[in-house]
């Protein structure tokens, strides 16, 4: 079965981190990056639009390649290719935009505003 590892983050800049296994992954195979989804399987209200995600091995997701499958593919810029020079291009490997069970963690972005909850300062000892 599937499990995934959905990390969430907010306009702000906050952003948690929540295990998905089974059943409540299995509702995001087939989707594509960029479709919005309820985010009431967070645990939150109001929708998750899903911005991208990596593989098992690390192999990024890239929106604007189709498919599930691993292409080696010609980028310029963008996702899945770090500095280069003007001009310069690379050939990558990259992961299409089809969530599928290779998938490890989906990186989504949420429409509200998360409430973190801090952890309690440690007591100092006497």
């Amino acid at each position: 079965m599937a499990n995934f590892k959905l990390t969430i983050s907010d306009k702000s800049g906050k952003s948690i981190s929540k295990e998905l296994k089974d059943k409540e992954a299995s509702g995001f195979i087939g989707l594509h990056l960029g479709n919005e989804i309820d985010a009431a399987i967070a645990g939150l209200g109001g929708k998750l639009k899903l911005t991208g995600g990596s593989d098992k091995s690390g192999i990024p997701m890239r929106a604007d390649i189709y498919g599930s499958a691993r292409k080696p593919v010609l980028v310029s810029k963008g996702v899945g290719l770090k500095k280069v020079e003007k001009g310069q291009r690379r050939r990558r490997l990259i992961r299409g935009n089809v969530i599928s069970e290779e998938i490890y963690q989906l990186n989504c972005s949420y429409d509200g505003e998360l409430k973190i909850e801090e952890a309690p300062p440690a007591e100092a000892k006497a």
